[in-house]
């Protein structure tokens, strides 16, 4: 089965339009919407995964859980999803609503997309944590400072945007709307 997505407009609200997410080239004004999860455990240490060696992009990179919202799915749904296929890991029960959102355009390989940042706080341990192997290599639970240090050797997915996401939060910025999947066919 095809993996389709819907198309978003620049201020994040649905078009009614999907394509499939294959081979995707998005035109001005038109966005993807992908999630990413920040996920703390009681001792503040964030867990983070190693990218399998077979990927297309930045392979054997270390990054938090995330991916892309399929279509008719909403931010918070596909954060769920995506933390529950990758880690194991259920946030269904912890607040759902993004710390920070931002928007990347590129025109040129028509790759735009706006990406919700949720941050969890969970009690868990690595023995909890079941990795999708054909995402992830290996896990370890990292202070802020282990992830800086990835970051300065160039080894570490989304740093900045992670970093910003983080700061918001902790200075009390609002915190963003999720952003919602289109109404269903017929609705």
């Amino acid at each position: 089965m095809e993996e389709r997505i819907d198309i978003y407009d620049e201020d994040g609200r649905p078009t009614g339009r999907t394509m499939a997410r294959k081979g995707s080239f998005l035109h001005e004004g038109e966005y993807m919407l992908y999630v990413l999860a920040i996920i703390e455990d009681a001792s503040g240490r964030i867990l983070i995964t190693r990218r399998a060696l077979d990927k297309h992009w930045a392979a054997g990179w270390w990054e938090v859980t995330g991916g892309g919202v399929m279509a008719g799915e909403t931010s918070a749904a596909a954060v769920v999803r995506e933390v529950r296929e990758e880690t194991g890991l259920d946030v269904s029960a912890e607040p759902l609503a993004p710390v920070w959102r931002y928007r990347n355009v590129d025109l040129a390989r028509g790759d735009n997309y706006i990406v919700d940042i949720y941050h969890f706080h969970l009690h868990f341990s690595p023995d909890d944590v079941r990795l999708q192997q054909r995402e992830a290599l290996g896990c370890q639970l990292a202070t802020r400072e282990q992830i800086d240090a990835l970051a300065a050797d160039g080894v570490f997915l989304h740093y900045e945007r992670l970093r910003q996401a983080l700061a918001a939060e902790a200075d009390g910025a609002p915190t963003p709307a999720p952003l919602a999947a289109p109404p269903a066919a017929g609705a």
